[in-house]
């Protein structure tokens, strides 16, 4: 994850900027979206690695999900708590949504 990426999600606890679902933050940057709270020790992170037209409109479809540990003093790679491939975003967000709320306790 960017420093960019963590001073939005950063802002978005505090100044309310964002949309927030569940009371954490849901940030997209580019084709990453990003899910959760930086304060906590893990974070959802959808990755859209391709799109397909419906109805005339381009929709994610291949994504990327990803439970990431918060903490800076690891590298990215070993900050990948979980991941899977997962076709379409409700799909994707849904699923990751479980996995993250299972390590957090909500």
């Amino acid at each position: 994850m960017s420093e960019e990426t963590k001073d939005i999600l950063k802002e978005a606890t505090v100044d309310g900027k964002f949309l927030m679902y569940k009371d954490r933050p849901l940030v997209r940057e580019g084709n990453t979206i990003i899910y959760g709270n930086v304060d906590d020790e893990y974070i959802l992170q959808l990755i859209i690695m391709t799109e397909k037209e419906f109805k005339g409109a381009m929709v994610p479809d291949k994504i990327i999900i990803q439970i990431m540990k918060t903490d800076k003093e690891l590298s990215d790679g070993e900050r990948i708590v979980k991941q899977e491939l997962k076709s379409g975003l409700c799909d994707a967000f849904e699923l990751g949504l479980i996995w993250l709320e299972r390590l957090i306790g909500d």
